[in-house]
């Protein structure tokens, strides 16, 4: 059985929203690391935008009315003009080490190691596991691969 989930339409208040100016990777930039790795491993962050929590005052611009009531969200839901920025950008603020070193790309939800050997891959590997466990951030298993 599939899970459902309610989802705003938030078109309106998008129209209305200042854009968030945090860059967004360019792809043909994040693609140079690949160049020199032997290995590679991509992970999904879950739910990615959930991992935001919102300020009252955003809660309450995000407030969703149902025949059964009005409901508020708690993080930040997917149609957000800002939510794909803003989580780039919290991401970045969790790995700015493994980023600066460049063996770490980040897109948005997508997060990719690369090394040049097996043993310095899962080096890092734990590295980036351990401070994903720090934050509390969920990985989808399924759209890993592990190499």
């Amino acid at each position: 059985m599939e899970k459902s989930r309610m989802e705003g339409d938030f078109r309106a208040l998008n129209t209305y929203t200042i854009p968030d100016r945090y860059p967004i990777p360019r792809i043909h930039e994040t693609l140079t690391p690949f160049s020199q790795a032997k290995f590679i491993t991509a992970m999904d962050a879950l739910k990615g935008s959930h991992h935001n929590v919102l300020t009252d005052n955003t809660k309450k611009l995000l407030r969703i009315i149902v025949y059964c009531g009005i409901f508020e969200y708690l993080r930040m839901s997917f149609g957000i003009k800002n939510a794909p920025s803003h989580y780039q950008s919290m991401l970045d603020t969790i790995f700015p080490e493994e980023l600066s070193e460049g063996w770490l790309i980040i897109y948005i939800d997508d997060i990719v190691i690369c090394s040049e050997t097996w043993d310095s891959h899962l080096s890092k590997l734990e590295r980036v596991l351990q401070e994903i466990v720090q934050v509390n951030m969920k990985i989808s298993l399924k759209k890993c691969l592990f190499a």
